[in-house]
């Protein structure tokens, strides 16, 4: 994912690690975490303990296929914050991800 520095330059940026993790894998569910790590820009330990959040939060489900895992997406979890909880993130996985639906 190539970014463009902020014309501010502050580093801030409107979605979260999480949220970053969560479109990558509904994009590409069969991705290796270090895929996953390079494509947002965090370290591999990073991604594995942003991907065990999610998968514990029920937000994403481990399928092991062969030596490889693959992942399931539960885009009806709503978001955590109270200020969103009413709205699931499906929304947000479409808007990103460019999928139709996700289980």
């Amino acid at each position: 994912m190539g970014s463009t520095p902020p014309r501010d330059g502050k580093p801030w940026t409107f979605l979260t690690n999480h949220a970053r993790v969560l479109i990558c894998i509904a994009r590409q569910p069969d991705l290796r975490v270090r895929d996953v790590a390079q494509a947002i820009g965090i370290t591999e330990r990073a991604a594995q303990l942003i991907i065990t959040d999610l998968e514990e939060a029920g937000y994403l489900t481990r399928t092991r296929v062969g030596r490889r895992n693959t992942y399931t997406v539960n885009g009806a979890r709503p978001f955590r914050h109270p200020v969103e909880a009413d709205h699931d993130v499906q929304a947000l996985i479409e808007l990103f991800a460019g999928h139709d639906s996700y289980a």
